[in-house]
């Protein structure tokens, strides 16, 4: 199989706290990975790694054959969820979608509608985002992430907030 993300030797640390220290993985590309571990035991830290949010302090992310900070700033072709959500209360689920698409410009209304009814939020993608319940901004995010059609997500904790039917709904 291909190998979509490697880590080689990644050490990220915080002022006395080292979140990654010599952490190496790859993925394969066209499967599903998990990565399990307590709190603060640093998924996060890797995952804006990957994500280019964020550069190690030493080693090396590679996406898609090309290396993050010295390649690309950031992958294009990942769609992400890192910690929650965030979004501007006062405007609609599809008009804070619709400003992150006109970012990269690669999708249009159509696409954002769709997004938004895979997320089972088609009808509710009007009402202001201060208004959602913490599944419906978890669902908001998971549509952003798919939005684009990535060929690559990282998810961090995408079921956050979701009830037993959210979580059913997203797992298919």
């Amino acid at each position: 199989m291909e190998t979509i993300i490697s880590v080689k030797e990644v050490t990220k640390s915080f002022k006395e706290t080292t979140a990654l220290d010599h952490i190496s993985a790859e993925f394969e590309k066209g499967k599903i990975h998990g990565i399990v571990g307590r709190n603060g035991s640093g998924k996060t830290v890797l995952f804006k790694c990957i994500c280019g949010l964020m550069y190690p302090d030493s080693g090396e992310v590679w996406v898609d054959g090309k290396r993050i900070e010295k390649d690309v700033d950031m992958p294009e072709n990942v769609g992400a969820i890192i910690e929650a959500p965030g979004f501007l209360p006062t405007y609609s689920g599809y008009k804070n979608l619709s400003f992150l698409a006109n970012i990269r410009r690669k999708i249009g209304k159509k696409e954002i509608l769709e997004a938004l009814e895979l997320v089972g939020l088609g009808e509710t993608g009007k009402k202001h985002v201060g208004k959602y319940s913490l599944g419906m901004r978890q669902r908001l995010g998971i549509a952003q992430a798919l939005m684009e059609d990535p060929d690559i997500l990282v998810l961090d904790e995408p079921m956050n907030g979701l009830d037993n039917r959210g979580v059913e709904d997203m797992r298919k």
